[in-house]
């Protein structure tokens, strides 16, 4: 009886073991409660499983099915909705999920350096526009600063419906434009703001596409060679250099808080790496860029790069040439009584 007990008890531990080891369905955190889904247009649902799992996903009177790759990944394209909402999202396989209170409408993703990413609570009137930022069809997404050389595929953030709770944090220019459009069109508006202040335009291109239009290799080359000069210690012992340069308070010249090459916001494919293909193929109608001073002293070679990175994040998405418009930079410094070369320009 003890043998047999011992055997049962053994049995049990095992099934435990083997149930534990399945992977719970799960989606990336661009899916979640208050999202809005792109209109007029089928929108990816994708995630992750055990493999050869068998996922379902309904919304809206829709139902799909798929089965999961070797490596759990799993993809279904949902049908376009009616404008509108609430709905829920359901996906099911070993486990179920359920996502609600998800509006359809127009989704835009707000991009760029400091000039997008200037925060509602630092503009004008601040505290007239948070206290008056009651907009339960208009929801925000902000992706978190993370710079990488792999693609990452996934962030910490969520949905949050336009408050002032919400808002006082999100790029002032995207909260501004996703009112307009809301009182114009009428209809939900989702924002994904993921600028990143100070950044270069050559850290939201992939490494592939700088690769293969062959005259950057000079400028991955050198950003290759900081990289690879940097380490933890290194960057640890000049952290500390500076803290007590600072802590001394001798008089001199100011001096510039180190900085870690290998997580630059103008390394070659950090950004976009780290804060755009975790949303790469989400339904969106489009792109707002606000971007340019990081490279005004390279002007004319922005006249190239910009444009392979509006191409690069078009091929990537799939969507096709979806709209993407950016801002000019204003005119900037102090006015010259007589001609000469700028220095905001080429």
């Amino acid at each position: 009886m003890q043998l047999l007990t011992a055997h049962l008890n053994r049995f049990l531990c095992l099934l435990g073991i083997c149930l534990s080891a399945q992977a719970k369905v799960s989606l990336p955190n661009i899916f979640g409660d208050h999202m809005v889904l792109q209109r007029e247009q089928a929108n990816p649902v994708w995630g992750k499983a055990s493999p050869s799992e068998k996922v379902s996903v309904s919304i809206g009177g829709q139902f799909h099915t798929t089965t999961t790759a070797i490596d759990g990944s799993w993809r279904v394209t949902l049908e376009p909705l009616e404008v509108g909402g609430p709905y829920e999202l359901e996906i099911r396989g070993n486990n179920t999920l359920t996502f609600s209170d998800i509006l359809v409408g127009e989704v835009w993703v707000c991009s760029g350096q400091s000039n997008m990413g200037w925060a509602v609570r630092a503009s004008a009137d601040a505290e007239l526009q948070i206290a008056s930022a009651n907009y339960p069809e208009i929801r925000l997404l902000s992706v978190p600063q993370i710079a990488s050389q792999e693609p990452r595929d996934n962030f910490n953030g969520s949905w949050n419906i336009c408050k002032p709770q919400t808002v006082a944090d999100f790029s002032a220019v995207g909260y501004s434009f996703g009112r307009r459009l809301h009182n114009t069109l009428e209809v939900p508006i989702g924002l994904i703001d993921n600028a990143w202040g100070g950044s270069a335009v050559e850290a939201w291109i992939s490494r592939d596409a700088l690769e293969d239009a062959d005259q950057y290799n000079e400028l991955l080359a050198s950003w290759d060679e900081k990289a690879a000069a940097m380490t933890d210690q290194i960057f640890a012992t000049e952290v500390a250099a500076y803290k007590k340069w600072v802590a001394d308070g001798e008089p001199g010249a100011k001096r510039r808080a180190p900085r870690d090459s290998r997580r630059s916001n103008h390394r070659p494919a950090n950004l976009f790496n780290g804060v755009l293909h975790p949303i790469i193929g989400y339904g969106i109608r489009g792109a707002i860029w606000y971007q340019g001073e990081a490279n005004a002293a390279r002007a004319y070679q922005y006249r190239s790069l910009f444009p392979l990175m509006i191409n690069t994040w078009r091929q990537h998405w799939q969507q096709g040439d979806f709209p993407f418009y950016w801002v000019q930079l204003a005119d900037f410094k102090q006015e010259a009584p007589e001609p000469r070369d700028s220095a905001w320009a080429e």
